[in-house]
C-alpha cells in the first residue's frame, strides 16, 4: 500500500512539473524570436559588412538608451508621447462607444454616420495632418486631435458589432420581466458587447501610440518621434536606433497591459475561465 501512495506522490510531482516545464516554455518561447533578432543585430553590425553609423550594435543602443536615462530626456519624451497617445485613446473610447451605441439603437443615427465610418475606416487619418496643422496649430491638442480621430473608428465599428452579437432573447426577456431601456443598455447590453469592445480598445491603443509618435515626427518638438527626427537631422544614428528600441518595448508594455486589463475585467467570462 505504502509503494502504491509513493509511486502515485511520484506520478503527482512529476505531472506538476511537466506543467511548469510546459508553462514555462510557453511564457519564454514568444521572447525567443526576439532574442534571435538580436543575435543577428549584433552578428551583423560586427560583420563589417555595414559601419557602425548605419547600423550600430545593440551594446551601443542600450549605452545611448542608458545615457538618455540618466539625462532625463528619455523620461521627458516617454511621458510626453504617452500623454498624448493616452489622451487622444481616452477621447476616442468614449466617443467610438457613445457612437457605437447610438447607430445600434437608433436607425436616424446609423444612417447617418454609417457611410461616415464606412468610408473613413480604411482612410489614412493622418492625411488630415496638415489640415489640422492649419486650425489649430502645432501644439499638443493638434496631436491628441490625429490620435482620436484614427482612433475612434475601430472602437466603434467594434462597439456595433458587439451590440449586435447580444442574443435578442436576453433582451426581450429583460423587457418583458420590467426592465426599462436604461436597465437593458446597462444590465444586458453593455456587458454582453463588453468583449468586442475591449477587442476595439485592444486595437486602438496601439493605433493611439502610432500616430502620437508619427505626429511627432512631421511637427517636431519632444516626444519619441521628434527626438527620433532630431537625433535624424544631426545624423545621430545611435538615437534614432534607441529611439526605435524604446518605442519597441513601450508598445509592449502597453499591449501587455492593455490584456491584463481585458482579463481583469471579463473575469466573469468565459473565455477568461478557458485560460
Amino acid at each position: 500500500m505504502a509503494r502504491v501512495e509513493a509511486a502515485q506522490s511520484d506520478d503527482g510531482a512529476a505531472a506538476r512539473w511537466r506543467a511548469w516545464a510546459g508553462d514555462l516554455t510557453w511564457r519564454v518561447a514568444p521572447f525567443v524570436s526576439v532574442g534571435l533578432l538580436v543575435v543577428a543585430w549584433e552578428a551583423v553590425a560586427r560583420s563589417g559588412m555595414v559601419t557602425s553609423y548605419m547600423l550600430p550594435g545593440p551594446a551601443i543602443v542600450l549605452e545611448r538608451i542608458r545615457a538618455d536615462a540618466v539625462a532625463g530626456d528619455l523620461w521627458i519624451n516617454m511621458a510626453l508621447t504617452l500623454y498624448r497617445a493616452f489622451a487622444g485613446f481616452l477621447i476616442a473610447a468614449v466617443i467610438g462607444v457613445a457612437l457605437g451605441f447610438a447607430m445600434a439603437r437608433n436607425a436616424v443615427a446609423r444612417w447617418f454616420f454609417d457611410p461616415i465610418i464606412s468610408v473613413g475606416f480604411p482612410m489614412p487619418k493622418i492625411a488630415f495632418l496638415p489640415i489640422v496643422i492649419l486650425w489649430l496649430g502645432l501644439f499638443d491638442v493638434t496631436k491628441v486631435t490625429m490620435v482620436a480621430l484614427d482612433a475612434v473608428f475601430p472602437v466603434v465599428t467594434a462597439t456595433l458589432a458587439g451590440i449586435a452579437g447580444v442574443e435578442r432573447e436576453l433582451v426581450w426577456s429583460a423587457r418583458n420581466m420590467g426592465a426599462s431601456a436604461r436597465e437593458v443598455l446597462w444590465q444586458i447590453e453593455l456587458p454582453a458587447a463588453s468583449p468586442q469592445i475591449l477587442t476595439g480598445l485592444q486595437v486602438a491603443l496601439p493605433i493611439s501610440l502610432i500616430v502620437a509618435i508619427i505626429a511627432e515626427m512631421a511637427m517636431g518638438g519632444y516626444g519619441l518621434g521628434g527626438a527620433m527626427m532630431t537625433a535624424s537631422r544631426f545624423a545621430d544614428s545611435r538615437g534614432v536606433f534607441a529611439g526605435i528600441v524604446e518605442i519597441a518595448i513601450v508598445g509592449y508594455v502597453l499591449i501587455q497591459a492593455m490584456a491584463l486589463v481585458r482579463r481583469r475585467l471579463l473575469v466573469w467570462h468565459q473565455e477568461t475561465a478557458e485560460h
